[in-house]
């Protein structure tokens, strides 16, 4: 291998590179241009309609009205526009978040690097799990095997070989978007972005998919449904209101106004928007939604199964424990203290057991204490050569590596793995296998990852096909620790107060998960269940344990598979971890896949839902508080659209039945999409997580967004401040005023009392008063902008003529403003008695 083959390129010859190539992407599927999203904005039901109101008042000879109408249709468009141009940079914000990983060798070290940033010449790092950045010509390569089904149509994974020299052929090459099933390699990459052999066929690897989610089916349902009901009863409005007054154009633009008062245009725009940004919104929480519908999924998840290595422990392994049959020593934190001489063997054979370039956290402390612990002497031995190795597989667990040294001719085999591997290896009596599998059990109890050490010599130069046909002699254990992060007792609390029950399961001994369990704060009242029992249950039986069960042990892929769908089949709502290639099925089989960001492979995020970036359970538990969050801020913003909605639609067809001139027409309502769209989109979507959120039962998979509970506390609310508002109008046409000036102050209720009905919804367990000072600064530019507007309506006269109102006296202002605050009166008192409701029923 040449020297670039250890080293790699340096910084700044890759940032050259990258110039002159480009990126190490394929173009991306087209998004929406501006051209394309102002169409489907003007496509949309309400600006149509819009079109006819300045028809009909071109054709009543109103310039003035329609000029208005048209400026606040290009107001209401620049709304939209800029809230689905947010939607659209959220979704390729998390795009670029989640391209692909690569491992490569700059100036001399390992970094982890986003995918496109692979350049020609760039060194790259392959392990089991990995999907291949780009198109590689390999350097080294052990057991190292590729997925191209993809490429090839040949479904058996194809075994690669490291290239002699310069020379490249079919089983040396490597080619973009192919997963490694097994084993580890080098590579160097020789073809990137779309002269890559995948950029060649034109694929498309994809990013974040803009999906259909269950509650935006039921939101364009209800779209429909009123849609089309509205539109009836608009068209019947209009003909009575014509028939009645023998006022056809008056009778259409009255029906007009009420199919754009009926019409809630804003569900799908507060869906994607709150769906987009609550993804967005958790990327910057180190939380990746790869599948946007699991976003509604999280505030229901009733069971989180998480392993315990960089989950639950911090992930940082080091050396605790050496023990052979003749001795035992615990090493300090801090120090390198001296070993005794009988123990030597022990970390010697577990640093050549190991990979010298090591990317397993254990491996790494085996390396590291073995260099501080055993400098100067003569069990380190880097000039010896790698002759091969045999890694660890499924049915063996441990790996053997052959080395041989300058001076002799024997061949030095290591060996480390779980102790009974390293028992049957060495093909132990068992009165020896008792006593190293107490010593192990022991060891394992105090929370520590146990692992057997074994040596051989072989003096043959062809080596055996199996680790089994090599003499092992028994060397000892290195028992390792990996401390439970600070932040997870807690954490596991809160998910405990939330009804959400967490689940471990791990590779690891019983004694050790159980240890590791109790310090995480998890409840282990029942015995930890191993890989081998679940294999020994039918499917009733797991079923019957897996209530009085927390912990998991010496389990493999296909039992988290398993468990999960057992989990799922009793009715629990699952998010599951993991990080490995044979994680992939269970992470699919689980409502809500998690995926290790920074050691899971690339075939378990892309199987998986979510990323976490940081890959500790406190991210975990911020994604269900998030989840948490958009489902209680979307039933506000519903509850808000219809109490707001119904005064609009009431004060539509009052002035049919009472005889009175029309009480709202078109720019009115416009003037009220000014403030509802950005309070449903923007104000609601911003309010935080509600106090008491993380302490309530996770909400039912099956309960809908908007249900009764949303439907009836809009329409009482907004019920109210229709009375409210009708007597108004009524009072003030009784004392004498004019039709404009009733007309103006109704208005003017009806804008503060709905910037009343957004602060009572904010929070439904605080009052509003107390809401005032809390951190939301959509809600202060709305309510500054809404009153600035309302005043300018109000006292410029052209403004004020163009919305047909007229001056109200100072008695019937005073009137308006009692009327205002009597409407927030009447939404908080019923918020209260409907929460208070809610709180009582079992």
């Amino acid at each position: 291998m040449n020297a670039r083959g250890l080293d790699g390129l340096s910084t700044e010859e890759a940032c050259s590179r990258l110039a002159r190539h480009g990126p190490n992407e394929l173009p991306a599927a087209r998004q929406n241009s501006l051209l394309r999203l102002v169409r489907g904005i003007v496509l949309e039901p309400m600006f149509l309609l819009l079109l006819a109101c300045g028809a009909i008042y071109l054709a009543l000879g109103d310039m003035h009205e329609a000029l208005m109408l048209l400026a606040f249709v290009f107001v209401i468009m620049g709304i939209s526009f800029s809230q689905q141009r947010r939607a659209e940079r959220s979704l390729l914000a998390l795009r670029d978040i989640s391209s692909p990983r690569a491992l490569v060798v700059r100036d001399r070290r390992a970094v982890r690097i986003a995918g496109r940033e692979v350049v020609p010449g760039d060194i790259v790092l392959l392990a089991e799990g990995d999907r291949v950045p780009a198109d590689m010509r390999l350097l080294e390569s052990a057991s190292l095997t590729v997925d191209e089904s993809m490429l090839s149509g040949e479904s058996v994974p194809v075994m690669k070989h490291a290239a002699p020299g310069a020379t490249q052929g079919s089983d040396s090459a490597v080619y973009a978007g192919t997963p490694v099933t097994q084993g580890t390699g080098r590579g160097e990459v020789t073809a990137t972005g779309a002269k890559s052999a995948l950029g060649r066929i034109g694929m498309s690897l994809g990013g974040i998919e803009k999906e259909t989610t269950p509650v935006q089916k039921e939101t364009r349902r209800i779209v429909n449904v009123v849609a089309v009901a509205g539109l009836a009863l608009a068209a019947v409005l209009a003909g009575a209101y014509g028939a009645m007054r023998q006022d056809w154009l008056g009778g259409l633009l009255a029906g007009i106004t009420f199919a754009m008062a009926v019409v809630p245009e804003e569900l799908p725009v507060v869906l994607a928007l709150f769906l987009g940004l609550g993804a967005w919104r958790l990327s910057r929480a180190q939380v990746l939604t790869r599948n946007i519908p699991a976003v509604e999924l999280l505030g229901a998840t009733t069971v989180l199964c998480v392993d315990k290595t960089g989950t639950l422990t911090v992930n940082r392994m080091r050396v605790r424990t050496l023990w052979s049959e003749q001795a035992e020593h615990d090493l300090p934190q801090q120090g390198a203290p001296a070993v005794p001489e009988s123990l030597h063997g022990v970390l010697e054979y577990a640093v050549l057991a190991s990979h010298r370039q090591a990317f397993d956290p254990m491996e790494a402390a085996i390396g590291h204490a073995g260099a501080e612990l055993l400098a100067d002497t003569e069990h380190l031995h880097r000039d010896w050569t790698l002759v091969s190795d045999y890694p660890l597989s499924r049915e063996m667990l441990a790996m053997s590596r052959v080395w041989q040294s300058p001076d002799l001719q024997n061949r030095v085999i290591a060996a480390k793995g779980a102790p009974e591997a390293i028992i049957d290896l060495c093909h132990l009596d068992p009165g020896r296998s008792a006593g190293i599998v107490a010593a192990a059990g022991r060891l394992a109890a105090g929370g520590l990852r146990v692992l057997g050490v074994a040596e051989a010599a072989f003096p043959r130069q062809a080596l055996p096909v199996s680790q089994h046909d090599f003499a092992f002699r028994f060397v000892g254990l290195i028992a390792l620790e990996d401390p439970v992060r600070a932040d997870v007792p807690a954490a596991i609390a809160e998910c405990r107060a939330a009804g959400i029950r967490v689940v471990m399961m791990t590779g690891d001994h019983p004694n050790t998960a159980m240890s590791i369990a109790r310090q995480a704060g998890l409840t282990v009242d029942g015995d930890a269940l191993t890989g081998a029992d679940i294999d020994a249950f039918d499917d009733e039986t797991l079923r019957s344990r897996l209530p009085q069960t927390n912990v998991f042990c010496r389990v493999q892929p296909q039992h988290k598979l398993r468990l999960v769908q057992s989990l799922r089949a009793s009715g629990e709502i699952v998010a599951m971890t993991g990080d490995g290639i044979n994680d992939a099925p269970a992470l699919k089989a689980a409502h809500i896949g998690v995926a290790m960001g920074a050691r899971g492979t690339d075939v378990a995020r892309e199987a998986a839902d979510l990323v976490l970036l940081n890959d500790d359970f406190a991210s975990l538990l911020t994604a269900v508080r998030y989840g948490r969050r958009v489902t209680g801020n979307l039933r506000k913003a519903f509850v808000f659209l219809v109490a707001a909605h119904t005064p609009i639609i009431g004060l539509s067809i009052a002035p049919l039945l009472a005889g009175w001139p029309m009480l709202l027409m078109p720019v009115h309502i416009l003037f009220l999409q000014l403030i509802i769209d950005p309070s449903c989109s923007l104000v609601f979507e911003a309010e935080p997580l509600e106090t008491g959120a993380m302490q309530a039962r996770p909400r039912r998979p099956e309960a809908r967004l908007f249900d009764a509970t949303v439907l009836s506390r809009g329409l009482w609310q907004g019920g109210g401040v229709l009375l409210i508002l009708l007597a108004v109008f009524a009072l003030a046409r009784q004392v004498g005023q004019s039709d404009e000036a009733a007309r103006a102050v109704m208005f003017a209720a009806l804008v503060l009392s709905s910037i009343g009905l957004i602060q009572v919804n904010r929070n439904w367990g605080m009052l509003p008063s107390g809401m005032l000072g809390s951190a939301n600064p959509y809600f202060a530019w709305m309510l500054v902008a809404t009153l600035a507007l309302l005043a300018a309506v109000l006292a410029v006269p052209p403004v004020r003529s163009l919305f047909a109102f007229s001056m109200p006296d100072l008695r019937l202002a005073l009137v308006g403003a009692a009327a205002s605050v009597l409407c927030v009166g009447w939404c908080e008192w019923t918020r209260r008695r409907l929460q208070g409701r809610a709180l009582r029923r079992p």
